[in-house]
Formats: C-alpha cells, sequence, structure tokens
C-alpha cells in the first residue's frame, strides 16, 4: 500500500548494519522512517507507546523486520533498557503529542510526552556508551509568530501556545545536551508533513482528503488564510537520515537546521488544490473558528542544503496526487473518479 521514497546511495551505504533506535516508531512520520532504515539495512529498535501503534509499521510492512519495544519515553528504565540491550548506536527521537488541539485542551500530558520524554531520552543517551549519533525532532512551530519571515535558524524561538511551547523546550534541551556533554545531537525544524499514513483526521491534508474520498464538503477550521509550508514525508525522511549521518561533524554538533520548502500555502489554496487533484467538483466549508494557530510560517531552508546537501524533492501537486491515492486505497475509495494513481 506504500511507496518507498529510494534512499540515496550515501545514506543508504552509511546506515547498512547500524543499530538504531527510533522513539515514536509507530506514529506517521516514525513509521516511514523505520520503512527507509530497514531498507537501508539497518537494524531498528522502535519504542512505541501503545500496541495499536504497530498498526501502521504493519502496514508499511516493517513490523516483522524490526524490533518493537512497548513503552513510553518517560520511562527511564524502558529507554535505557532499548539503547544499552541491544546496543544502539543511533537514535532518532521523534516521539510526541503533535496535535494542537490536543495540546490546547490537554497540556500536561503535552508537557509530559514532549518535554520529560525528551531529557528522558538524551539522558538515557548521555549514559550510554554504544551512542554515535542523535537526531532530535523540534518543528517550525517553535520559532512561534515572527515578525520576519521566512524562518531563519538564527530567528527566536517563541512559541508561546502549549504545543509550541512543548517543541521550544525539546529544541532548547537538545542543544544543551550537545553543548554540555558534547553528545553529537543534531535538531530538526520540520514543516508540516503531509502524506500516505497520516490518519491524525484533524490535520487539514488528511482531513480534506478522506472528506472528498466521502463525497462530503471539507471543512477549513480557519477562515482559509493561514499560511503554512508543507512537507512531503519521503523528503521529511530523506532530510532526517541526511542529519543522522553528518550528526557526528564538528561542524553539526549542537546545530539546529529546518527542513521546509520555503514556499507557504494558505488553508484555503491547499484545500482547493486538494479537490483539483482529485476532481472534485464539493466546496469548502469555512468555519472561521480556530484559534491558538498562527497566521504566517514557513521556512528558509537553505542552511540544509549547504550543510546536509539536502533539498525538497516532491512538489507539492504531485505529493497531493501520491496521498490521495493512498487514502482512495486505505479507506476503500477505489470506485471514485481519483486522477490519481495509487502507488
Amino acid at each position: 500500500m506504500f511507496s518507498v521514497a529510494p534512499i540515496r546511495r550515501a545514506d543508504a551505504s552509511f546506515w547498512d548494519n547500524k543499530t538504531v533506535l527510533v522513539t515514536g516508531a509507530g506514529g506517521f512520520v516514525g513509521s516511514a522512517l523505520c520503512r527507509a532504515l530497514v531498507d537501508a539495512g539497518a537494524r531498528v529498535v522502535g519504542i512505541v507507546r501503545d500496541s495499536p501503534a504497530d498498526r501502521l509499521l504493519e502496514v508499511r510492512g516493517v513490523r516483522s523486520q524490526m524490533t518493537v519495544v512497548h513503552g513510553s519515553i518517560t520511562d527511564r528504565a524502558c529507554v535505557e533498557r532499548a539503547l544499552n540491550e541491544y546496543e544502539v548506536d543511533s537514535c532518532f527521537h521523534l516521539a510526541a503529542q503533535a496535535i494542537i488541539g490536543v495540546a490546547n485542551r490537554a497540556p500536561l500530558s503535552t508537557f509530559e510526552s514532549n518535554i520529560q520524554g525528551t531529557w528522558t531520552v538524551l539522558e538515557a543517551c548521555r549514559l550510554s556508551r554504544t551512542i554515535r549519533r542523535v537526531v532530535v525532532a523540534s518543528s517550525d512551530k517553535a520559532y512561534g509568530d515572527q515578525p520576519v519571515l521566512p524562518y531563519r535558524e538564527d530567528s527566536p524561538l517563541d512559541g508561546r501556545y502549549p504545543y509550541d511551547a512543548s517543541k521550544v523546550c525539546t529544541d532548547v534541551l537538545a542543544r544543551c545536551y550537545a553543548h554540555t556533554f558534547d553528545l553529537p545531537i543534531v535538531v530538526t525544524r520540520c514543516a508540516n508533513i503531509y502524506g500516505a499514513g497520516d490518519l491524525n483526521w484533524s490535520r487539514l491534508v488528511p482531513g480534506t482528503i478522506r472528506s472528498v474520498l466521502q463525497g462530503e464538503a471539507p471543512v477549513i477550521r480557519s477562515d482559509g488564510t493561514p499560511e503554512r509550508d508543507y512537507l512531503h514525508v519521503d523528503d521529511a525522511v530523506a532530510g532526517y537520515l541526511a542529519a543522522g549521518r553528518r550528526a557526528a561533524h564538528d561542524g553539526l554538533r549542537g546545530r539546529a537546521i529546518n527542513l521546509g520548502t520555503g514556499r507557504p500555502v494558505s488553508a484555503r489554496a491547499l484545500v482547493e488544490l486538494i479537490l483539483h487533484e482529485a476532481g472534485s467538483s464539493l466546496e469548502p466549508r469555512v468555519l472561521g473558528q480556530a484559534n491558538g494557530e498562527i497566521d504566517r510560517q514557513y521556512l528558509d531552508p537553505s542552511l540544509a542544503l549547504e550543510l546536509l546537501d539536502w533539498q525538497a524533492d516532491v512538489e507539492l501537486p504531485d505529493g497531493l496526487r501520491r496521498t490521495i491515492g493512498w487514502y482512495a486505497n486505505y479507506l476503500g475509495a477505489s470506485s471514485l473518479r481519483i486522477v490519481a494513481e495509487v502507488v
């Protein structure tokens, strides 16, 4: 059901025979990263909190090819056991509570997962005798509402809402551990990631596609004007792999790097593009009710090209066609007129 993004030769050869821990392995991006790492010859260990989180690993066909540790990243003993028992040399810390609405309703659980979970993973990595590289997933949301766009890595971190603030803490803690304890850590600040496998229907891309495939008018919670930078999951995974391969380099240790396209798209324009790519004549319902969201966010990815030799390759129309095709298959909507080929 999934296409597998081609892995650049240098990254593929680098990860062969490495032992890699992925936190949040059962999530949308984490499971895609596990798939790519297994394909590159890595021995993958994934921490997932709940048994149902295995579902995406099963759908991606990677569950049987990796080791899954069930537990919470806030449980220090669990994380230390995963690192030490499997002699992990590389860690990708992706686990987080990433839904903004949930963070606004229940900030404490978000802080526990995103902040306590981060210091627990970093401390376990500090104590490990085998860790050689760590990639920590931050977010463009950590920049908050800035007067100057696009966000650059030297822009101040000013997240003020619960999820945004939790990513500021994640980001600062990771760079603290890198500089204080000389840990080989790179922080990635990603744009909004979309693509096959995102089952959080409250997000704009999967929610809109599901509505269209079911013949229902898609809903835009905001007034349609907020702009975001949308990054295909294949590009995000490639960025993580590139960051991991270079994390121990002196020039990258403790650095934060933006992963995005640098091309913002409004919510209304994105929904209309999805409708176009799906061949739908539905009209979106614009509620104008979104609260606690920043009006404009997009990243300057030039440092990633300079330091990681990475740039986003998937153009938005192509990425949406591929994504629509996957959801059509996943939701059993093959009888609907979808212009995308299922890949």
